[in-house]
Parts: structure tokens; sequence; C-alpha cells
């Protein structure tokens, strides 16, 4: 709390009063701070903490097929070193072609978006494919551009890499 103190002065006159006594005010701020940190340990206890949220991804169960046209599927392999490679239509196909192509994170979106222009909303499926090379955040950020893109849950999937894959990207030496 405030209190007063009265310090004598020395060598001053007296005053009409006859007081000779000067007062000086020190103010205790111990309960101010005491009701400081209360407030805080309050709020940080009672506010709501941000709950992680997690992404809903059906995966294809067994049973039934979803029937898909090698037009309409595209698939995505994630590589090493942040690398993303894809082809469109049937692995075997493309793999005997050569038409697996390098991307990266840069332009994935565009090409996400423009299989989505081309192809009928029911009939789109997009594969995605992480090399045992390939980091978890960089799967995870595949996931994350399906979102981004607005492609549903039920129209991307993930399955394993093949060996024909696997061996086209190390034959012709995409990873680095």
């Amino acid at each position: 709390m405030a209190d007063l103190s009265q310090m004598l002065n020395k060598g001053t006159k007296k005053s009409a009063s006859g007081s000779n006594h000067r007062r000086s005010t020190r103010v205790d701020l111990t309960p101010m701070v005491d009701l400081g940190f209360l407030l805080i340990t309050f709020f940080v206890f009672t506010s709501a903490l941000s709950t992680p949220q997690t992404m809903s991804m059906i995966e294809p169960k067994d049973g039934t097929t979803k029937p898909t046209g090698a037009s309409s599927a595209m698939t995505i392999i994630v590589g090493a070193n942040h690398q993303l490679y894809y082809y469109y239509g049937m692995e075997e196909v493309e793999i005997k072609y050569g038409s697996i192509y390098p991307a990266d994170f840069k332009n994935i979106r565009n090409l996400i978006l423009d299989m989505k222009m081309k192809t009928a909303a029911s009939k789109l499926m997009y594969i995605i494919k992480a090399s045992d090379r390939a980091s978890f955040g960089d799967a995870v950020n595949i996931i994350d551009e399906m979102t981004i893109c607005g492609i549903k849950p039920g129209h991307f999937a993930e399955a394993t890499i093949s060996d024909q894959e696997m061996h086209f990207i190390d034959s012709h030496h995409i990873y680095k």
C-alpha cells in the first residue's frame, strides 16, 4: 500500500504553522504486480488453444472399385530433394514411351488445376505415390495442394510406387 514517510529537513526555516517536516510519498506496487500475474494466469488457463485439424481423406477400400479412365487420371510421384514427377494415363504405357515428366512445387498447382479443368468432375482421379527417398513433409504438401486446388476427398488417393516407376526414374537420372 502507499505510505507517507516523514523526513526532517535540517536547515529549513520553520513555516508559520511551526512544522519543519517535509512529506514524501512512496507507492508499493506489489499488490498491482500480483494482480497482473493473476490476470495473465487466468487468461492463459481459460483461453482455448488451437486444436490440431486433420484432413479427411477417403482411402480406397477393399470391395468395389471406382472405375477411372486413362485420360482422367494423373499420377504424381513425390521424389527426393523436393522433386515431383507426373504422368497422365496408364502406368505401363507412359513408362514404355517415357512420358514421366519432372515438376516441382512451383508448377504442380497449375498442372493439377489444368487436369481439373479438362476432366469431368465425376471421373477425375489423382494418384499420389511417394518414393522411399521422399520426405514426409513433401508428401503432406502435395496432399495440401489437392485441398488448395479444391479436389474433393475420394478424387485423390495414395498408392505405393511401383518397381517400374522407380526403375524409370533411376535409369533416367532424374533424382539429384
